[in-house]
């Protein structure tokens, strides 16, 4: 898989300067980038290291001087990071799914497979199951009674999806992606320690210890077009209603999303962020890594919330938050900084109070 210098800088919408018909047949960081490979220095801190390795073209920063950096040819973006988005799909080599039906599989005859499928080995597709037109369905996936995925969809190995579970087109999950479990929902026949103490921010009051019943899972898990989701991602079914993500939304590995939520477009959920049950978050949010979302709160659009936050209550939309518990992050970054100098502080107030003692004890 090779590509001109022209042909790269046509597919992503940038300028190509230089001998724009030299072959590129893959891309590295500067240092390590051999003969025919294009170096990625796409910020001037990263073009110094260009002499280090043999690259003849590099993608660069707009306006670089790529002569005066030893180069034929450069690839010059306006937004190089966008750009890097074009320049990696055109050159993914892909996971070497073929087409086609593998022997081991195990499809029912219920099941709608449209056109150009691939379904790897021992992955299962149950009864009712309709898969779009172009799918890949991974070696050892499984596809859920009545579950239907959109066309275009692609699901890395070990993916399940669960019964009645609904996805758009365009769906990529990678390896090891849990859709339709059971909600975490369990009740007692009394009022409980949990609810007494949730109640009262605190006090257990006088409820006694009790065996928990479950409550079943009637909905399901529905999710719109172009969403992806990492390696080891869950989302549970419903109680009643199903479980929602908007269209475009992106998840991290290891990110948890509880019954009944509901994630709107185009959200980035990074690694390790939990949302509780019954929670809404709205269009454009952002949570970083191990950020967690108590359950019955609602997030409102663009919110973003830094690495480990932990948001308890409801969050107005355009608010940045920080820490835990939440709060917005120029506040919390001033609580850190008096955090950092309540040491000097003490110091200087003991300091003052034997200076008061002293002179109490002269007078």
């Amino acid at each position: 898989m090779t590509y001109s210098v022209q042909q790269i800088a046509k597919a992503v919408g940038a300028s190509a300067e230089g001998d724009i018909e030299l072959i590129v047949s893959g891309v590295a960081e500067p240092a390590s980038a051999k003969q025919g490979e294009m170096a990625l220095a796409m910020d001037p801190r990263y073009a110094s290291s260009l002499s280090e390795g043999a690259a003849e073209v590099a993608m660069l920063w707009e306006g670089a001087d790529w002569r005066a950096l030893g180069l034929k040819a450069a690839i010059l973006p306006n937004r190089p990071r966008y750009a890097l988005s074009g320049v990696t799909r055109m050159l993914d080599k892909g996971q070497g799914f073929k087409p086609g039906i593998h022997p081991t599989a195990v499809i029912d005859p219920d099941a709608v497979l449209g056109d150009d499928i691939s379904v790897g080995p021992l992955a299962v597709i149950s009864a009712g199951a309709r898969i779009g037109a172009g799918s890949v369905i991974g070696p050892l996936c499984f596809v859920g009674v009545d579950a239907a995925l959109g066309e275009g969809s692609f699901l890395r190995e070990h993916v399940s999806i669960g019964a009645r579970v609904s996805i758009g087109p365009r769906f990529i999950a990678q390896s090891g992606v849990r859709l339709g479990g059971d909600g975490f929902s369990f009740v007692t026949a009394e009022l409980s320690t949990v609810e007494s103490a949730r109640q009262t921010l605190g006090d257990q009051g006088d409820a006694a210890p009790q065996p928990w019943t479950r409550i079943h899972s009637l909905g399901a898990v529905t999710i719109g077009a172009d969403v992806e989701m990492g390696m080891g991602s869950t989302i549970d079914n419903g109680t009643i209603r199903d479980t929602r993500v908007g269209d475009g939304t992106k998840i991290d590995n290891l990110v948890h999303i509880g019954h009944n939520a509901v994630i709107g477009q185009n959200c980035l959920l990074c690694g390790q962020a939990g949302v509780g049950g019954s929670t809404r978050v709205g269009d454009n949010v952002v949570l970083g890594g191990q950020v967690g979302l108590a359950d019955n709160i609602t997030i409102g659009d663009r919110v973003i919330a830094g690495g480990g936050t932990i948001v308890l209550s409801n969050v107005p939309e355009g608010r940045t938050m920080l820490g835990y518990p939440a709060t917005q992050m120029s506040k919390q970054t001033e609580i850190y900084k008096a955090l950092r100098r309540l040491p000097k502080l003490l110091r200087d107030v003991a300091a003052l109070q034997k200076v008061v003692s002293k002179a109490d004890k002269a007078d």
